[in-house]
């Protein structure tokens, strides 16, 4: 078993579907930064079966409607002097803006430069959301 110290300082994110933790990795641009990083995959977890981790040893901008369309059951804990200090779980955020783009063709903001787009969620199973200019529905 890899044994990976405790943290001091930073973020863990931790509860990332199995699989899904590099794309959240490449997401938050984690490779570029100078400061120590950790990915763990398929770890054992007592409720997920398994999942992947990351501990990220900065303080660090975080989007968490970002993190939660990428994988809506993320859970973001900052440690301080190696103690948890705050733990928010993610989920889907009920609207987004300036993240996705409409693939309606005829949708104003594919020929007009419109402000950043809002989109709302309409069905969280399927994790659909609306486009706020022509009602267009998007998958994830």
């Amino acid at each position: 078993m890899i044994n990976v110290s405790k943290l001091k300082k930073g973020i863990v994110l931790d509860h990332i579907t199995a699989g899904h933790g590099f794309k959240v990795f490449q997401q938050l641009g984690l490779d570029k930064l100078s400061d120590v990083v950790v990915l763990m995959r398929n770890v054992d977890s007592g409720r997920m079966g398994k999942k992947d981790l990351i501990k990220i040893e900065t303080d660090l901008p975080l989007d968490f409607d970002v993190l939660g369309l990428l994988d809506p059951g993320i859970t973001v804990s900052y440690v301080e002097n190696g103690v948890c200090v705050r733990k928010q779980r993610l989920s889907l955020p009920e609207r987004v803006t300036g993240i996705l783009q409409c693939k309606n063709p005829r949708c104003i903001s594919q020929s007009e430069n419109v402000e950043p787009i809002h989109f709302t969620l309409v069905d969280a199973k399927t994790k659909e959301y609306a486009c706020e200019y022509c009602d267009a529905r998007t998958h994830l």
